[in-house]
Parts: C-alpha cells; sequence; structure tokens
C-alpha cells in the first residue's frame, strides 16, 4: 500500500494523517513535536510513503531534517499557498482537519515547495545574525549616551572606538550622579564588545575555509 501524510505542527504536538492512493484515512493521531516521535508512528503504520508534508514554520527545518534521516520522504510546502488551498475546501479550522486537507494536498499533487536550509546553512545564519544584533545594540547603547549627554552640554564629539569609554568618564567626571548612571552602561558596552569580537572571530573563522571565499580572495583584480 502507498501513503500519503499531513503534518498539522504546532509547538508541543503535531497532528498526523496518514490516507492511502484512494484518499480513505488510515490513521488519525497526536503526537509529540519531535522528528522520532513522528518517526516512530509512522514506522509502526507500515506500508510505502510517497510524500509527507509539512508546512513552513518555525519548526519546519528542524522536522525536516529529522524526518529526512528517518529516511522519509518529506516535503515542506509553501504556507500562505496551502492554506488557501484548505480554505477553498470549505474545511472547518482545527489540527485535524488541516493536517488531513495537507494529506490530501500530498496525494493529489497539489503543493508548492519550499527549499530547507542544512543544518550547517542554519548554523551559518545564526551566527550572523547574532553577530548583526550585538552590533546593532552596541550601537544603540552608544548613539544613546552621546545624546543623552548632550542634554547636560556635554559633547562626545569624534571619538575612536578605543577612546569612547575614556571620553565619557572625563566629561561626566564633575558630575557624580550621571557618572553613577553611565558606569552599568560603559559595563554593559565592555562586555558587549568582547562578545562582538568573539563571533566576529568566529564569523573569519568560518569565512577562511569557505571555497567560495577562497576563490574570490586569489581572482586577479581585472577579473573582479
Amino acid at each position: 500500500m502507498t501513503y500519503f501524510v499531513g503534518l498539522d505542527v504546532s509547538v508541543r504536538e503535531t497532528a498526523v494523517c496518514v490516507i492511502d492512493e484512494l484518499g480513505k484515512v488510515i490513521c488519525e493521531r497526536k503526537v509529540p513535536t519531535e522528528p522520532d516521535d513522528i518517526a516512530v508512528l509512522l514506522t509502526s503504520i507500515g506500508g510505502d510513503y510517497v510524500r509527507v508534508g509539512i508546512e513552513a514554520g518555525p519548526l519546519s527545518q528542524w522536522l525536516v531534517n529529522g524526518l529526512s534521516e528517518a529516511n522519509l520522504p518529506v516535503i515542506c510546502v509553501e504556507t500562505r499557498h496551502m492554506k488557501a488551498l484548505l480554505k477553498a475546501q470549505q474545511i472547518n479550522k482545527s489540527d485535524r482537519n488541516d493536517a488531513r486537507g495537507i494529506a490530501q494536498m500530498m496525494r493529489v499533487g497539489l503543493f508548492k515547495t519550499v527549499h530547507v536550509k542544512t543544518l550547517a546553512a542554519q548554523e551559518q545564519r545564526m551566527l550572523l545574525t547574532s553577530r548583526k544584533l550585538l552590533q546593532r545594540k552596541l550601537l544603540d547603547i552608544e548613539s544613546d549616551m552621546r545624546g543623552t549627554l548632550r542634554n547636560f552640554g556635554l559633547k562626545v564629539g569624534v571619538v575612536s572606538t578605543q577612546n569612547y569609554e575614556a571620553r565619557i568618564r572625563e566629561l561626566v567626571d564633575s558630575f557624580p550622579r550621571l557618572a553613577a548612571i553611565v558606569d552599568p552602561l560603559l559595563t554593559v558596552r565592555q562586555v558587549m564588545r568582547q562578545q562582538l569580537a568573539t563571533l566576529h572571530k568566529m564569523l573569519l573563522n568560518m569565512v577562511r575555509d569557505d571555497p567560495v571565499w577562497v576563490r574570490s580572495r586569489y581572482r586577479s583584480p581585472s577579473t573582479i
């Protein structure tokens, strides 16, 4: 027997619907949202799975990779397209009905596939976004101190990153209350700079071994 599967994912539980090639429901059940639990359920049913459909979402990359490792033919589908198809069927909104609708779409082939990044690509993306986040927050702290001190006639002016803290402390030296306020901010800034340097070093180590970066680095200027 050939089966098609629809998965409606939530944070804690996933509604699973298995149908055969004629659209008959073979199994409907909720399991914990874990790749192993879903794989165990599908394996226990047996049969030949043609497509296992899951909508794109925050957990879809993790689940797709986990189910693929279990040798299941999982497909990640575009959410808005699938939502429009389910709405056209006039199905009452529920996890069970959504899973059943996704399974039927897998059977008839009405879906748009979404590319799923590898775990390595996800790690690289997290590194880039985390580094950018620290850069942005660090700039926010520095800009806020500049603007706040200007209200007291204290002008930071043009100063290097290395001399920024010394300049701030110099300006508030005669203002004990201001000094007490900016001290925690300067401490946080120092910690953020140290951690930003750590992430930046990780980024440099990552691109140093990247074949695309290596090719561009050694490419002659005339070909760039």
